[in-house]
């Protein structure tokens, strides 16, 4: 089992979440279980570089754990390959909501620099997931998501199994907390702790 974890936008493998999820698998033992791809700014060529990944690992399973944007990517690629998905804030309509901000981007974490252009939003159009298995997704929200409206992945991922906090942000203040129910869901929770 592998666990492959897709961060949000104008985001890094360098991710508060990232680094707290990789930092619990490895006192558990479980470091070689995580990978979190540095994914390039471009849909297509994000969703070029998660392909490999996921078939670098196969035939073991694979579980997405995917953060905003990254949500976005996981229900796509949980569809195509038969996958499960963990889903933190997700995004629903990364077209929509990214509209507002074309032009110059810079990431928060690398320094990068690039454009943002109606070309993105196209991309992530055609990745659009109108039908869904519910049964595949945990998802992970918090009502004080000033970013994204939680509802919109309440109502998109209705019936999976949902856990929605009160309170809390984009960020998923509750995060920490959810770990082993993350590990639960990947098949993981049965491993031995570190003394």
């Amino acid at each position: 089992m592998t666990i492959i974890y897709l961060h949000g936008f104008n985001s890094a493998p360098q991710s508060r979440k990232a680094q707290v999820l990789q930092g619990y698998l490895g006192e558990r033992g479980l470091a070689d279980r995580f990978v979190c791809p540095a994914l390039p700014h471009r849909p297509a060529a994000a969703m070029a570089l998660l392909e490999r990944e996921i078939e670098r690992h196969r035939p073991a399973a694979v579980t997405l754990v995917g953060s905003s944007l990254g949500g976005y990517y996981a229900t796509c690629l949980a569809e195509r390959h038969d996958l499960r998905a963990v889903l933190i804030n997700p995004a629903v309509t990364p077209q929509r909501d990214l509209e507002r901000y074309l032009g110059l981007q810079h990431n928060l974490y690398t320094g990068e620099e690039y454009v943002l252009t109606t070309e993105h939003l196209d991309e992530w159009r055609r990745l659009e997931t109108a039908a869904i298995d519910p049964d595949r997704y945990l998802l992970l929200v918090e009502t004080g998501d000033a970013v994204l409206d939680y509802r919109e992945a309440v109502r998109k991922y209705a019936g999976a199994r949902q856990v929605v906090v009160a309170g809390g942000d984009h960020m998923l203040q509750s995060f920490p907390a959810h770990l082993p129910l993350i590990l639960d869901f990947a098949g993981l929770a049965r491993a031995p702790s570190r003394a």
